[in-house]
């Protein structure tokens, strides 16, 4: 009696490639998660302003003599954060480098990122393994890290000129936005190489409901950031005793406090968190009825329920900086874990 042994066939370079495509989008996601990261320790450390010039090249190697370092910093002096602030606190030339160190470091991963997405996609390029209807994808991902850069240097640019003393809360928040979006689109893409040949999946009414709720959460925690709003109260779940703010100044009218008042700013982005978790709960339990999208489902409560535990550690210490960069980072895997969720739901539809 013979005996017939079923196995799958062996990858060809049609499915293996795309995958190879896909796992290098992942990486470069990952290093747009440590930007994100590493961008939150600068902004809490009062780095961000720490390098005046924007060169692409040069602006690579940081400074390698003592002389060196002395330029840097006496650019620095000449900038309204040191003269109001960081001088008068009496900031020496060790205080500056440790603040240079986290921009540099900001600023290189950034050009490393580039690289990276450039040298290895164009390899799929070069050896015509990039799947049909990718390519203008995979260039537009391009296109918008270098934008992203261009929105760095022009949120900088903010604390540079005029009389403020740190960057602008609205150009900061555009700065994290864009970086998220970039993170967001770079794992849709990967996700849809991974599916390949399935047709790439589609936004549905609930995913765009779903990532909207979380925008606007995502929005007001950078405002909330920008303007140091986290500062004005370390108690929950009151403000300093009071369930609504005392404080808030409604002089200029509701729209200018709600984008503008650190009290409003702050209760704003306490309690649509909640609004957030209602949102994402019916968003994972629609998951869950969608066959092979449990994993996704598990990822959207994990990231939410940490996100909050940790939201509330952070304003019960007074912002401490290693929370608060958790409680970003955190924030950033609720974007992600979101974002695979709504491609599983898609591909219902594709």
């Amino acid at each position: 009696m013979s005996t017939v042994i079923a196995s799958s066939p062996p990858a060809t370079a049609a499915t293996a490639r795309p995958v190879a495509l896909s796992n290098l989008l992942f990486v470069v996601a990952g290093l747009v998660f440590a930007m994100v990261v590493i961008g939150g320790i600068t902004r809490l450390t009062e780095s961000g302003l720490s390098i005046t010039q924007w060169n692409v090249v040069t602006g690579a190697v940081p400074p390698l003599s003592h002389a060196d370092w002395v330029q840097k910093f006496e650019l620095y002096k000449q900038t309204p954060q040191y003269k109001e602030l960081a001088g008068p606190a009496g900031m020496t030339l060790s205080g500056f480098q440790f603040i240079f160190f986290w921009e540099w470091v900001h600023r290189l991963l950034g050009r490393f990122i580039g690289l990276v997405f450039f040298v290895g996609v164009g390899w799929f390029a070069v050896k015509r393994e990039v799947p049909k209807g990718f390519a203008w994808r995979l260039a537009a991902l391009f296109v918008l890290g270098g934008l992203q850069g261009a929105v760095g240097w022009f949120m900088v640019m903010s604390g540079l000129e005029g009389g403020r003393v740190e960057v602008s809360p609205y150009r900061l928040s555009a700065h994290l936005l864009f970086a998220l979006f970039l993170f967001s689109a770079l794992i849709w893409t990967a996700l849809d190489l991974r599916r390949l040949p399935e047709r790439p999946a589609r936004l549905t009414g609930w995913s765009v409901f779903a990532l909207a709720i979380l925008f606007v959460q995502l929005l007001l925690g950078a405002w909330v950031a920008g303007f140091r709003a986290g500062y004005v109260s370390n108690t929950w779940p009151d403000m300093n005793g009071h369930l609504i703010p005392e404080g808030i100044d409604w002089s200029h009218g509701a729209l200018f406090a709600m984008t503008h008042d650190l009290y409003l700013l702050h209760f704003m982005h306490r309690w649509w968190a909640w609004v957030v978790v209602a949102v994402l709960v019916v968003f994972a339990r629609k998951l869950r009825k969608v066959e092979g999208a449990r994993p996704a489902s598990i990822a959207i409560h994990t990231a939410f329920g940490t996100q909050i535990i940790l939201g509330v550690l952070t304003v019960l210490t007074g912002i401490a900086i290693w929370l608060a960069v958790l409680h970003q980072a955190t924030g950033a895997l609720v974007l992600a874990s979101t974002v695979w969720g709504a491609h599983e739901l898609g591909r219902q539809r594709a």
